[in-house]
């Protein structure tokens, strides 16, 4: 069991902005239109993309990394937070980031719910 660890460089981590409008809010993206149903269902939308980008920053600095996977590509690390809602409700998600070789900068790769 790996001990208690938190995201390196978290206070660095970063989410391109299309990576918010064009695929976690996009209805149209191939694979991230079923996530765009889901946290458009809890309020989040083009009008406060700023703010489901903050919440899911918070996760990275603030949360416990649950697995770092290596990869030729980087590491990646999974991280389980819970997303304040505009509809006021807390939801549990998965996040996902990699640090790529030659950098140091966690960026966002993609984040779901979790039960």
């Amino acid at each position: 069991m790996m001990s208690a660890t938190c995201l390196p460089n978290r206070t660095r981590a970063y989410i391109p902005r299309n990576k918010i409008t064009a695929y976690l809010l996009s209805e149209t993206h191939a694979v991230g239109k079923s996530k765009a149903k889901f946290f458009r269902s809890l309020g989040f939308d083009e009008t406060n993309a700023g703010h489901l980008e903050q919440a899911l920053l918070a996760i990275a600095q603030t949360e416990q990394v649950v697995e770092s996977i290596p990869s030729p590509n980087g590491t990646k690390y999974v991280i389980d937070g819970f997303l304040e809602t505009p509809r006021g409700v807390r939801v549990r998600v998965r996040t996902i980031w990699i640090i790529e070789p030659e950098q140091e900068e966690p960026r966002f790769i993609t984040a779901y719910p979790i039960g």
